[in-house]
């Protein structure tokens, strides 16, 4: 059967050739209409000269999605060499580890799948028709590679209405599994890859949770805790760590983390973080050090402005509850709102709060979640360390 091919406009063929994996809708001539989404096809100019191949979108504004810059096939041999690479990478800079990012999507030159490793375990995200169309051969391939006791499919994120896919949860190979424990520094987590957030933990926020002991002192208070990463964390040094979740099912997930570890100095409450920094401030309490790692604000461009409302809100207020010299760990995990529209953000947060700010340390995810040059979007994840003076 002849591989369909698909016609980029003059724009189009600028992105393909300066590197960009992405080519939206309004760059490409009309594609033929037996394409339903999900296929590979060939990508070609308006002279018809090859330009690589990509995974097909009928639905997503993202209408191609890179694979290769030529006619090498996009089969089982591909995926499980990029599999492979993939993993070489996760076990030069994470020696020894078993729980880490295997697969980072267009990162990985894998575009659509998320793989996350805890032990014998592996927890998946597909997200495009590409992937989910070959989530059978990709099951094999990562249960050949590793060995892997299950497979737990976590692909229920809202993504997939962009391509035209149900949100779907549950077990692809294996058994159901048990609830399982990885460790992050010197603490140990519990995580539920069927019940837990994303793929069952935020391993992107692993080498900052574990950064974070090094600033716990005195009373510190952890907002928007999930499962208490850095609440625990800080908990290692300071006196006391106040941990604020929205979800009651978190909560109890954190006080049985702290349990877990032996650490008795860390208060779990149920609240909004956004009334609970209004009610402290009100209250005239102050902090040694204030970690703020909120979901995300904003799920599309549309939403911007809110977004930043939403965090200078956040951390005008950590800044007005800080002591005088006080730690701000502050995160976004939006990529909608770059690193220099976060950190003007900042400044305008500490001359509202009539406060000097010095900038201590400036991180993103672990090395684990490689970004891939040309694609802003997956460097999404941006944490300061910050001194309140």
């Amino acid at each position: 059967m002849t591989q369909p091919s698909v016609t980029l406009g003059r724009k189009g063929v600028e992105r393909w050739k300066s590197g960009h994996p992405w080519i939206y809708q309004a760059d490409l001539d009309k594609p033929p209409e037996s394409l339903t989404g999900g296929e590979v096809v060939r990508v070609v100019d308006h002279k018809g000269y090859l330009l690589g191949q990509a995974f097909f979108s009928r639905e997503s504004k993202i209408s191609l999605r890179w694979m290769s810059w030529n006619d090498t096939p996009v089969d089982a041999d591909l995926f499980r060499a990029r599999i492979k690479a993939a993993d070489a990478l996760r076990r030069r800079v994470y020696p020894g580890e078993t729980t880490y990012r295997v697969i980072h999507g267009e990162a990985d030159l894998l575009p659509g799948l998320v793989v996350d490793r805890f032990g014998d375990w592996l927890s998946i995200q597909l997200m495009t028709k590409g992937t989910e169309h070959r989530k059978e051969m990709i099951a094999d391939l990562l249960t050949e590679h590793f060995g892997c006791k299950g497979i737990v499919n976590r692909s229920d994120g809202s993504v997939r209405h962009l391509e035209g896919l149900l949100p779907e949860k549950g077990v692809l190979r294996g058994p159901t599994p048990p609830l399982l424990t990885y460790r992050e520094g010197h603490v140990a987590i519990e995580v539920d890859l069927l019940q837990g957030q994303k793929t069952g933990a935020f391993l992107d926020q692993r080498d900052n949770h574990v950064m974070a002991s090094e600033y716990g002192t005195g009373e510190a208070l952890d907002c928007f805790s999930y499962v208490g990463g850095f609440a625990l964390q800080l908990a290692l040094k300071a006196q006391k760590v106040t941990a604020v979740e929205i979800s009651e099912g978190a909560c109890v997930q954190i006080r049985a983390n702290a349990a877990r570890n032996s650490l008795t100095n860390v208060e779990v409450i149920a609240a909004n973080a956004f009334d609970f920094l209004r009610d402290a401030l009100d209250e005239g309490r102050s902090f040694d050090t204030i970690v703020l790692d909120p979901p995300s604000f904003a799920k599309n461009k549309n939403a911007l402005e809110a977004a930043v409302r939403g965090y200078k809100e956040i951390n005008l207020r950590a800044m007005q509850l800080l002591k005088p010299g006080g730690t701000l760990i502050t995160a976004s995990c939006t990529y909608h709102v770059p690193e220099d529209r976060f950190e003007e953000m900042l400044d305008r947060a500490a001359s509202d709060a009539r406060r000097r700010v010095q900038i201590v340390e400036k991180r993103g995810a672990g090395k684990d979640h490689p970004v891939l040059l040309g694609l802003r979007e997956t460097r999404y994840l941006k944490c300061y360390v910050l001194r309140v003076n």
